[in-house]
């Protein structure tokens, strides 16, 4: 991976679920929308783990440590006709910020989406993180005119 070929990229398994939780919770200290919670966000990388067909979550490790990740989901858009991915959960552990990390994790997922026939990927970052906003910015990607809304739900556990 570049400058550091001592970083993999990978797949994430079932097993990185305890170091992505602490890249999580790093990335959720820094989103203002966001708070951290365990059991919610463990549940959520179990779903993605589990839906391979329409997501893509990747780990960045070196020496066995998971230093990085992101996440891809897929959706169908009728502006594309077709499928688009959104990114999430792009993070790098802070002692490694600055090494690529983030630049092979996003290369490493557009390969992915590529291969997948997607047509498009988006992503959202915190308006607040000039970080991720200057990072994103030097990765290609440009911003849009798109404001992102969101609304809460209540949920029942009957089904």
């Amino acid at each position: 991976m570049g400058q550091y070929p001592d970083i993999n990229i990978r797949p994430a398994v079932s097993a990185d679920i305890e170091d992505m939780l602490v890249l999580l919770k790093e990335l959720f200290a820094i989103e203002e929308d966001f708070t951290f919670n365990e059991p919610l966000q463990r549940q959520g990388l179990a779903l993605l783990l589990a839906g391979r067909q329409n997501s893509c979550v990747l780990v960045a490790e070196t020496k066995r440590q998971v230093v990085g990740m992101c996440s891809l989901q897929t959706i169908i858009s009728t502006a594309e006709g077709g499928r688009v991915g959104i990114v999430e959960d792009v993070v790098a552990a802070p002692a490694w910020r600055g090494r690529g990390i983030g630049s092979g994790l996003l290369e490493a997922v557009e390969e992915w989406a590529g291969k997948h026939g997607l047509r498009r990927l988006q992503l959202q970052a915190d308006s607040g993180n000039h970080q991720a906003l200057n990072f994103y910015k030097k990765q290609n990607w440009t911003k849009t005119r798109l404001v992102c809304w969101q609304k809460r739900l209540k949920h029942s556990n009957s089904s």
